[in-house]
């Protein structure tokens, strides 16, 4: 009876010893909430079936920086939000303005990305030069965005019309639908020299804003996160990713430097 006693403590010990020593080599993975179709920060790349775009970019290289692996979720963007707040997913990126009406709820790395907003007409359009010519226009833009805030504090007598993809806001545009479309800078410029049939930017930047990587409140991983950020800006990785999708550095962060 001793000796059976003997093997089966000897048996647990082993079994305890190399789980303690798997769960030493093993990386922590953490999932990673992302809007389906922001470009060029996120979108589906149909060739090789995975999120492509800059923020992949960049959220991939802290990862490998910090030490942990991710695990890329897409959703709409309001989900991205949604996740952060109930605590679902640990790290979102989606080219997130940072608001103080964010972070009462969510937690933001340090500012990665300088943007602000912008006008996309048709281009044979000359009533709208600036947003001092959206009264009583049809101006379209994303549901749950900080350009629908702006145009809803300051424009109050444009027609505003959201969708639920920004996409859909630019073939409307196209087909007249809509007078103007409001939205983040680089997404608008993007779209305008790519993929925008007949359209133009008017006017100057608005809302100078800042893109954060968020967290559900009280993340522990927040710290490591921005430093690892810090280290490649000061390495130039960051540098490199920018100039992969935007070309010569106009924004990015200055503040974290």
């Amino acid at each position: 009876m001793k000796k059976k006693w003997s093997l089966l403590m000897l048996v647990f010990a082993m079994s305890a010893l190399l789980a303690a020593c798997g769960g030493a080599d093993a990386t922590e993975k953490y999932t990673v909430a992302t809007d389906n179709n922001f470009v060029p920060f996120e979108f589906m790349n149909e060739e090789t079936g995975e999120m492509d775009g800059f923020d992949m970019d960049l959220i991939r290289a802290i990862a490998d920086e910090a030490g942990f692996e991710v695990e890329i979720e897409s959703m709409k963007f309001d989900g991205v939000v949604s996740g952060m707040q109930s605590g679902r997913y640990d790290i979102g990126i989606a080219g997130m303005t940072i608001t103080e009406e964010r972070a009462e709820t969510i937690d933001f790395s340090d500012p990665y990305y300088d943007a602000g907003l912008m006008i996309a007409v048709s281009e044979d359009n000359t009533d709208i030069q600036s947003e001092d010519d959206l009264a009583g226009k049809r101006v379209g833009t994303r549901s749950g965005t900080t350009s629908e805030t702006y145009i809803q504090d300051n424009h109050p007598d444009a027609e505003l019309i959201t969708f639920p993809g920004i996409v859909e806001a630019y073939m409307d545009l196209e087909a007249g639908r809509l007078d103007a479309v409001m939205y983040d800078v680089p997404n608008v410029q993007y779209y305008v020299a790519n993929d925008g049939a007949g359209l133009k930017t008017v006017g100057d930047i608005l809302q100078g804003e800042q893109y954060g990587i968020a967290f559900p409140q009280d993340s522990e991983l927040v710290e490591d996160v921005n430093e690892a950020l810090q280290t490649l800006i000061d390495n130039g990785t960051y540098d490199d990713i920018y100039e992969e999708w935007f070309g010569e550095r106009k924004y990015g962060t200055e503040s974290s430097e």
